[in-house]
């Protein structure tokens, strides 16, 4: 007998099929030779620090170094600390049993690091020692698993990546544990949260918020002029920006009186847009931020939906390219999807027999290929399955479109002595561009059309005005902009040679990055702010605590991802990773404890109910320590964290400033003020009458 053991129950039952076992027993299905079961997600993980006998928070303890690391069953919170899952453990009993009579084991979790990581720490967990080997797929079709079970690779191939992945986990430990118990009892007020990733990501989003926030927008002043040649109307701009807007006005009235312009120059040339290359992970999850609203956490588990309902391939890919021997395959996904409706018009656009093959490079595809569809088209999906599954076809056929060719013309004129510019563009070859019919990625890109215009030449000018425009700070990161700052993470950096080493290494990797963006929400360190990202209060201050140390520095997460690559390529020793972790955890607990934290910027509040006891303010909660009075507050209120200024305002004057964005139970927003009544207990007031109050 050999077992099977699949990440999900839905992948079980899918491989259960296609191997011939039929028979439903508690927690797996057996025949044909094969038991098959499940392991729902992470059933074992790392032990916490009461596994070491460490009890809450304790200076004297740390820094906190496992040897050796401890693995125990998934645990969830209770009202006191937290216990065993009873769904993981009974799960886990069956897959023990069905260990113990089997003769081999194959596994079958997800084809990736954390899939590696859940298989071999429940075989680790289990001291199993049954041989076991690996299906390796990219897809959950028919035919991918029966090409997976042909194909099946011993499981020892896949030492280098378990090694990382178990590398990831322990470094994640060390520095998450150590870093964000010393910070904790350093401050001394909530408890905060420090992280290998999670700190230098929070770090982008809070220093890209202070540019923005710091900036002195400045006006200036530019003139357009309207021309027409040919019954063909064009605009150009001065050159000069005006900071006073007198002398604006000053050549604006000189150029009126002279109403007309000389053509300087006229320069023309080619430029060829080479189609985009298949999605990647991060690649769809900002494509589906831009043009869905889509959170990347929210994409993914889109993603991870078909998937499994074999509508798409493994979502969780770092790659844009396929091997050269999936190539044969590429026609027949495209004719498949001819049975979808809304791909007819671009299908009719596609040069058959002369696709183009630029994502086909064997060097560049990794654990997995690039994002496709399967042959299996769907007839009925929710709306944002379907968005979602859209952008995947339609990337594809645009990788296989040829390159659009345009012909961007740039003119320079001058009226009396102030010299203009115009910028045409002209569609010569739409290629991949006419799939979607979009020419322009970018709404600032030009794209007026241009008469025939030569040098010499003197054009009207029919209207001349002055444009008012101001200076714009650094854009809010949206999650779409996060993801390609945590991607490119290595362009940051200033050191020339470190640069080239990590430029292609970023922050996490594209089956991370989501559930980072989300740790940083559940940690109430970001907040959305319409599309952007911005810090709370409590994010502001842990980058002020940390922004100078190396925990925030990107430079060193993403030299800690290059060490994980080379271990899972056996070019690196996990080992010696593992004591650069220690090492590091135990500087970054002592020099956060040393930390000076000043709690003079809490204010001091009077409590409102008993009108005698100083308030405590914490990061959830405000309240009377009188246990009679018993006055509370909380900050989180419909979502939406109350600052300390409108806590203030609310405790002081009796209701804060307007709350906007605050979602009530049925899932609508709502913008309300939180005010106290004759009894201190708190309501909603509306701006609107109508409203009342609720």
């Amino acid at each position: 007998m050999k077992t099977i053991i699949a990440e999900k129950p839905s992948v079980a039952r899918e491989i259960a099929g296609i191997v011939g076992a039929a028979e439903k027993k508690d927690g797996y299905l057996t025949g044909n030779g094969y038991f098959v079961t499940w392991a729902l997600g992470h059933l074992v993980g790392l032990g916490m620090p009461e596994d070491y006998g460490i009890d809450g928070f304790d200076k004297s303890a740390l820094p906190i170094l496992p040897d050796p690391f401890l693995l125990t069953v998934r645990k969830v919170k209770k009202d006191k600390g937290c216990a065993a899952d009873t769904g993981a453990l009974g799960q886990l009993k069956i897959i023990e049993q069905l260990f113990n009579k089997c003769d081999s084991i194959i596994a079958a979790t997800d084809a990736g690091r954390e899939g590696e990581l859940i298989f071999r720490y429940i075989y680790e967990y289990l001291k199993c020692s049954k041989p076991f080997e690996r299906l390796w797929i990219s897809s959950l079709t028919e035919k991918a698993i029966r090409q997976g079970f042909e194909n099946l690779k011993p499981g020892t191939a896949f030492d280098g990546l378990f090694q990382s992945a178990q590398a990831r986990s322990r470094a994640d430990w060390l520095v998450g544990i150590n870093a964000s118990q010393a910070l904790t009892l350093a401050v001394g007020n909530g408890t905060y949260s420090l992280g290998r990733v999670q700190t230098p990501t929070l770090a982008l989003i809070c220093r890209r918020y202070l540019e923005n926030k710091n900036f002195a927008v400045k006006s200036y002043w530019q003139l357009q002029l309207l021309h027409n040649k040919g019954l063909i109307d064009f605009k150009s701009n001065s050159q000069i920006k005006w900071e006073d807007p007198k002398l604006a006005a000053a050549a604006l009235k000189a150029i009126q009186r002279s109403g007309k312009a000389t053509i300087v120059s006229v320069e023309s040339k080619k430029v060829t847009e080479e189609p985009p290359l298949l999605f990647d992970l991060t690649g769809l999850q900002k494509e589906a931020n831009k043009k869905l609203n889509l959170s990347a956490d929210e994409t993914l588990s889109v993603a991870q939906s078909l998937y499994e309902k074999k509508f798409i391939t493994y979502p969780r890919t770092g790659s844009k390219y396929i091997p050269e021997d999936m190539w044969a395959e590429i026609p027949n996904l495209v004719r498949a999807l001819q049975d979808k409706e809304n791909c007819k018009s671009a299908l009719s656009k596609m040069k058959w027999g002369r696709f183009n093959k630029r994502i086909v490079n064997d060097l560049r595809v990794t654990d997995h290929h690039g994002l496709l569809v399967t042959d299996k088209i769907p007839s009925a999906l929710s709306a944002k399955e379907n968005a979602v599954y859209d952008l995947i076809a339609f990337r594809l056929l645009e990788a296989l479109s040829r390159a659009c060719i345009k012909e961007i013309t740039d003119v320079d004129l001058q009226a009396l002595h102030y010299d203009f510019t115009a910028k045409g563009c002209k569609i010569i070859e739409a290629g991949w561009r006419s799939i979607k019919g979009s020419f322009s990625d970018d709404d600032t890109e030009p794209v007026q059309d241009l008469p025939e215009l030569k040098k010499g030449d003197e054009i009207k000018i029919k209207e001349a005005s002055v444009l008012e425009k101001k200076t714009r700070p650094p854009f809010l990161y949206t999650e779409a902009g996060l993801l390609s700052a945590m991607e490119t993470a290595g362009k940051e950096i200033e050191n020339e040679d470190e640069r080239k080493a990590l430029q292609h290494i970023g922050i996490g990797t594209p089956a991370t990055r989501a559930s980072i963006i989300e740790t940083l929400f559940t940690r109430n360190y970001i907040q959305r702010k319409k599309k952007s990202l911005i810090p709370s209060e409590k994010g502001l201050q842990v980058y002020e605590l940390v922004k100078d140390r190396k925990i925030a520095d990107v430079a060193m997460t993403a030299e800690w991802e290059l060490a994980l690559q080379q271990i899972e390529n056996n070019e690196a020793d996990a080992g010696t990773f593992q004591k650069e972790m220690e090492n590091y955890a135990s500087s970054i607990a002592n020099e956060l404890l040393q930390t000076s934290i000043a709690q003079n910027n809490l204010p001091k509040l009077v409590c409102p109910k008993c009108k005698s006891q100083q308030l405590i303010i914490r990061d959830k909660i405000v309240k009377c320590p009188d246990e009679i009075c018993n006055w509370v507050q909380f900050r989180n209120v419909c979502g939406v964290q109350i600052s300390l200024s409108d806590i203030e305002s609310l405790v002081n004057e009796g209701k804060t400033s307007l709350i906007t964005g605050m979602t009530s139970r049925a899932g609508k927003k709502f913008d309300a003020y939180i005010a106290l009544d004759e009894d201190c207990k708190t309501s909603f007031e509306f701006e609107k009458s109508k409203y009342g109050k609720k």
